[in-house]
């Protein structure tokens, strides 16, 4: 379940350019977050990186390789996929920051403080220093590397049948970007990740669980005019995702099995959410059969096709009431990710999501039959709380560049008209005036460019919730990251 980034895919360097990056540069300070360290932190994190605990054991014969979007430094996975009989075997390397950081010490304490790294529009706030998360942590190619090793055995159909994980001493012999991988549409790796991937696509489908297929959002100037796209979600992408969710699927296991861990949760969708989104659907042209439950309709969605990608962004709202779930002795009663429609736990990317590391520690101890180390589970009933925290700042920072990016685009074409559909309306006015003679207010979906933004009339039938509707901009302002429309 991936966030919503925005990235400039390209700029001539002109107004529109210098706009985007005058106001990233605002909303940092202005959300109190900083990709600068202290100097203590600093300090330990070069000193951890010349000298890292690397563990007995040797696994650099498997000869693993990493898929992430092309430029990536901080690589938090690497994989290698192999036939077993009729199966399959699964090795899956996770950085291991263990190896640098000691509880307690100024990494640990920075790293409890951010709780995630933040990403928007080609600007980046690490979760660790560089030193660490893009160099002496990260699965860089020909590097030995300190790892959690998750071995996963899987059934022909895809269905695992047994997964332990323990560290390891590993090194990534090859990086793949995900055009590169598709675009070689054979040899064993691709063959293989298409195989299971699209083997737990199904089981997905039979479970009733839908994984998001989350497109960037790419910002585009030229001539001194801002335009946004979508970038299509490659299969490639869909497939790697499915080792991702596998790997967590097994944690959760094994945590809940131990009753020691953390999970991350989802509870069912509130009422009128998904009503909510087929308005949005009507708005954005996408067809949704009366009879068609949302999972259907969300793994029919394809990020090729701009409406629709627009649309995956739009589904993100079924998100809203994720958290984590920290427990000790017993199992917590909320446990399933609704989304997802099972339990799941956050165990891949703990170079950019401080959870991860417990969930790894308790797993990797778990699975050597050790105890789950005192620090960590002195943590447990916190973490969710501080995930909670960080979590609010990243959708703070993402919707911050997100609302910059679309008033940007909309620039200079204040008074023009637009095709909308209403889709939601403030409190109980729908269809009616406003009380008092105040404006009726509501949210409108515009088509082109795909934009939802605060729309106001003073017309005496008020907003029509689920209609279509021309609407006027009435604002477009990159200082204050504002859009308004009226009606």
């Amino acid at each position: 379940m991936g966030n919503r980034r925005v990235r400039i895919a390209a700029a001539d360097g002109g107004v529109a350019a210098e706009t985007l990056r005058r106001g990233i540069a605002t909303i940092q300070p202005e959300l109190q977050v900083t990709p600068d360290f202290p100097d203590d932190v600093i300090a330990t994190a070069e000193a951890a990186a010349r000298n890292p605990r690397l563990p007995d054991l040797d696994r650099t014969d498997i000869p693993f390789a990493t898929i992430d979007p092309p430029g990536s430094m901080d690589l938090d996975q690497a994989m290698h996929l192999e036939r077993d009989g009729d199966g399959y075997v699964v090795h899956y390397a996770i950085a291991d920051l263990a190896a640098f950081i000691t509880p307690g010490d100024p990494l640990d304490v920075e790293a409890n403080r951010r709780g995630e790294s933040l990403y928007g529009a080609n600007s980046l706030v690490p979760l660790h220093p560089p030193v660490l998360s893009e160099d002496a942590a990260s699965l860089l190619p020909g590097q030995v590397r300190p790892a959690f090793l998750w071995t996963i055995r899987l059934s022909t159909s895809g269905e695992p049948v047994v997964a332990r994980v323990e560290r390891a001493r590993v090194r990534s012999r090859e990086r793949l970007s995900y055009a590169d991988l598709q675009q070689s549409g054979s040899g064993s790796l691709f063959e293989l990740l298409q195989e299971i991937g699209t083997r737990r696509m199904t089981i997905e489908a039979e479970r009733g669980g839908v994984n998001l297929p989350m497109p960037e959002q790419e910002v585009n100037v030229s001539d001194g005019v801002a335009w946004l796209s979508f970038r299509e979600v490659l299969p490639v992408e869909d497939w790697n995702a499915q080792i991702s969710l596998l790997t967590g699927f097994a944690a959760a296991r094994l945590m809940l099995d131990a009753r020691v861990g953390i999970l991350r949760t989802l509870p069912p969708p509130p009422e009128g959410a998904v009503e909510r989104l087929r308005r949005t659907a009507k708005a954005l042209h996408v067809s949704w059969p009366a009879d068609q439950g949302y999972p259907e309709f969300i793994r029919g969605l394809s990020s090729a096709r701009p409406n629709e990608a627009a649309m995956v962004v739009a589904c993100t709202s079924l998100l809203r009431g994720a958290g984590y779930a920290g427990f000790d002795g017993s199992v917590p009663t909320q446990r399933e990710h609704a989304a997802l429609a099972s339990p799941y736990a956050h165990v891949t990317a703990p170079l950019r999501r401080l959870v991860d590391r417990y969930g790894l520690e308790c797993c990797a101890a778990i699975c050597a039959g050790a105890p789950v180390p005192q620090w960590v589970r002195d943590r447990l009933p916190g973490l969710p709380g501080l995930m909670q925290e960080s979590g609010h700042r990243a959708h703070a920072y993402e919707k911050a560049v997100v609302d910059l990016v679309e008033a940007a685009t909309l620039v200079g074409r204040v008074g023009e008209s637009f095709a909308g559909v209403v889709v939601d309306v403030d409190g109980e006015r729908a269809g009616g005036a406003g009380r008092d003679g105040e404006p009726v207010k509501g949210v409108v979906v515009v088509r082109d460019p795909a934009v939802e933004a605060h729309v106001t009339t003073e017309r005496p039938d008020g907003l029509p919730l689920g209609e279509e509707v021309s609407v006027s901009l009435a604002e477009a302002d990159p200082a204050t990251r504002t859009v308004r429309f009226t009606c």
